[in-house]
């Protein structure tokens, strides 16, 4: 445990790092089920779910392992625990919110578009959450900064580079790709740019409270 950080506000980080995960799992599985298109890494996972079996969970996990592999070769370190926490949490939920019976493709258009928009939304939220608990990078993004470490290009340079490479090989494998697919390239990042200072603020002030709630136990003790 680092020095100043009590046992109960690491458990309160983990608990809105999980809490983070679940919400973007959630949003990531309405994106697939709204089958306008999906973002780049899901059509990649769908893609390999198409031509080899497993389930797309299955793949977001074993994908999620090489990369951390691969990173861990760039920058000759471990990551760090949250990746891998990452990794595996939003790999089960993804799977287990597919089998909900109820979560079924809309009809028409317009049912699909708004699945797709509350999708990127409840992931853009998710991901604002997980980011503010500073408990590590998911897999992804682990790849990224090693390599931007390792190249020294721009972060918007490497991401844009691996997600073109990703989503070419993803609809290679057959994964889904469509308007939903630019959707949600191109909007995340503007989203997680709002949801992030709002979720930061709730995460302080929750990790405030839990320190304030510390302080007084141990005056009264």
């Amino acid at each position: 445990m680092r020095p100043g950080k009590s046992l109960a506000e690491l458990r309160m980080r983990w608990s809105i790092y999980f809490t983070g995960l679940l919400i973007m799992a959630f949003g990531i599985v309405l994106t697939i089920i709204a089958d306008l298109g999906t973002s780049p890494w899901d059509v990649l996972h769908i893609g390999l779910y198409y031509q080899l079996g497993l389930t797309i969970g299955s793949w977001a996990i074993i994908v999620g392992g090489g990369i951390l592999l691969l990173s861990s070769i760039f920058t000759k370190k471990m990551p760090q625990a949250g990746a891998f926490v990452n990794m595996i949490t939003v790999g089960l939920f993804i799977d287990l919110y597919m089998m909900i019976p109820f979560l079924q493709t809309p009809a028409g258009y317009a049912g699909k578009i708004g699945m797709l928009l509350l999708g990127i939304l409840v992931m853009g939220y998710g991901i604002g959450l997980y980011i503010s608990a500073g408990c590590g990078a998911g897999p992804r993004d682990t790849l990224m900064l090693a390599l931007v470490e390792k190249t020294g290009w721009k972060v918007s340079r490497i991401r844009s580079s691996i997600e073109v490479i990703v989503l070419l090989i993803g609809w290679s494998l057959g994964g889904p790709v469509f308007f939903g697919t630019i959707v949600c390239t191109l909007s995340i990042g503007y989203i997680i740019g709002f949801t992030l200072p709002y979720c930061q603020k709730a995460t302080d002030a929750l990790l405030l409270r839990t320190a304030e709630k510390r302080q007084r136990v141990q005056q009264v003790s």
